[in-house]
């Protein structure tokens, strides 16, 4: 583990630090680049690119956007879908200094409109079957420059002179993801070179990641995870990123063994699907060892059948926030089965603290909210210094997860402060309530919600995806009884054969849930 020292970070924070690090997203790459020059940076379908091949092409294009006018500080939107030009983009805009926004490929014209203004985007460079999602001059006037991805391979051959990397500072930001803006709009979080530098060293350490693996971007790569645990992690250790263009089990297990897969991280849900593939069983899996997830819990079932079909893996559960620039705790290798309940430790440099509504510690064991501190926590959102103040106290992020520490550090969630619900004045932590049914076999994702009651205030109610399952209301009331305080079993049910709603970042949708019938 990397030494660790105390420095003064964004003005008001004094954080721990790991000593030696990276100075910028950008020089990760370029280290890998010189020390793994022909070796595979990344492989997409039949083709792969080596770190030098990677390199020059991010070379060449950053000097064609250097001619557009994008320069240090300038925000540029990547609506991009998991495809080698998302890196070869991000490598560009990262060698100027320009701050890359990548935004998920499902949002929207209003959406993404909202987002080019609010971060004062000058260009947008997008999958060309979006593009009448692109929003125009009316739109967002400042947007000027309009990329379309099957453009860039021209736009790069006409590049004269490649600019000099441009100077940055640590805590200059690099990227802004935007929230998921499931209570509101989505607010652009800030992420700095010194935050993901932070996260890919806590990934290389806690996951014993090194050159030699190969990392499936099998989530989006314009989510925090996909950007941070994936590709920046990559780009630190010197690995390989197989692009995973759209996640269907089958042909992912085949790609899996094909390309010799060694390091995922995933939600649970995809791994179960994984476990339920005919080609699981025939596959050579061997080389895969790591095994990260988060998202949601991991069912001791699909635990076990795991461990049972490949006892080369090492499962880990990670928990974060894109305001965490991606992980702040995680299990430590083989542990995971022994404290299935619990996200983990917090890593190296992070500092969990459990408070109440009044912003005091509560003691050890004690559920309250997570507040989340460390090098890794984003100073703050663009342009908005109502909700930085709001959520940020003295360099702590307020998560809205309501969780505890035990005296040993393992750290549980048992709720979204805004999911639980009030049941006759009972508690409901919808998360322990998912927990029971996604261990039933044949369900893979489980939502709970709260149904208006006007004598008890709410009353419990699952929606279940089991697409092999048939509904069945009773059976899995009675499963659910045996495992259950009575106030805490479904008392409805919405079976459905189609996964649940997703927003732009892959959480599950429970505002849409409580609207529909």
């Amino acid at each position: 583990m990397p030494a660790l020292r105390a420095e003064a970070l964004y003005g008001d924070r004094i954080v721990r630090c790991f000593a030696e690090r990276p100075t910028s997203l950008h020089a990760m790459f370029e280290r890998s680049r010189a020390s793994r020059a022909q070796h595979d940076a990344s492989v997409f379908e039949s083709r792969r690119w080596s770190y030098a091949q990677v390199g020059d092409e991010a070379d060449r294009l950053s000097a064609a956007f250097a001619a557009q006018g994008i320069a240090a500080g300038e925000r540029v939107l990547m609506l991009l879908s998991n495809r080698p030009e998302f890196l070869t983009v991000l490598l560009a805009l990262q060698r100027l200094g320009a701050i890359a926004v990548p935004v998920g490929v499902r949002e929207q014209r209003p959406g993404l409109a909202y987002i080019a203004n609010q971060c004062g985007a000058m260009a947008i460079v997008f999958d060309d079957e979006l593009a009448e999602r692109v929003p125009d001059s009316s739109d967002s006037p400042a947007l000027s420059r309009r990329i379309a991805a099957s453009s860039l391979v021209t736009l790069a051959s006409t590049a004269q002179t490649i600019p000099p990397a441009a100077p940055t500072r640590e805590t200059d930001v690099a990227v802004i993801l935007y929230t998921s803006g499931t209570t509101g709009q989505p607010k652009g979080a800030m992420l700095t070179h010194l935050s993901i530098a932070h996260s890919a060293l806590h990934f290389q350490a806690c996951m014993k990641l090194g050159a030699q693996d190969r990392s499936a971007l099998a989530v989006p790569a314009s989510h925090v995870t996909g950007l941070i645990a994936i590709v920046a992690t990559m780009w630190q250790v010197g690995g390989a990123v197989v692009i995973v263009p759209e996640f269907k089990a089958d042909a992912f297990v085949r790609l899996m063994a094909r390309e010799r897969v060694s390091h995922t991280l995933m939600v649970p849900a995809m791994y179960k699907l994984c476990l339920l593939s005919p080609v699981f069983a025939e596959a050579d899996l061997s080389a895969w060892r790591v095994g990260g997830y988060g998202g949601a819990p991991m069912p001791v079932a699909t635990i076990d059948a795991l461990a049972q079909a490949l006892p080369g893996l090492t499962l880990q559960n990670a928990y974060g926030a894109t305001e965490t620039t991606s992980p702040a705790t995680m299990i430590p290798a083989g542990l995971t089965r022994a404290h299935a309940d619990s996200v983990g430790v917090a890593l190296p440099a992070a500092d969990i603290r459990v408070m109440d509504d009044e912003g005091r510690e509560v003691a050890p064991g004690a559920t309250g909210e997570l507040w989340i501190g460390g090098p890794m926590v984003v100073p703050g959102y663009w342009a908005n210094p109502q909700a930085t103040a709001r959520e940020f106290t003295a360099g702590y992020w307020h998560s809205g997860d309501m969780g505890s520490v035990d005296e040993q550090g393992f750290v549980r969630i048992v709720d979204r402060k805004k999911d639980m619900l009030n049941r006759g004045g009972f508690k409901v932590y919808s998360v322990e309530v998912e927990n029971v049914l996604m261990a039933w076999p044949g369900v893979v994702e489980a939502a709970i919600v709260g149904n208006p009651c006007p004598v008890l205030g709410e009353r419990v109610h699952a929606f279940v995806h089991a697409p092999s399952l048939r509904p069945d209301d009773e059976v899995l009331k009675r499963y659910c009884a045996e495992r259950l305080a009575d106030y805490k079993v479904p008392e409805s049910f919405t079976w459905s054969a189609e996964p649940l709603p997703r927003n732009a970042n892959g959480k599950v949708m429970k505002r849409l849930l409580r609207t529909l019938p």
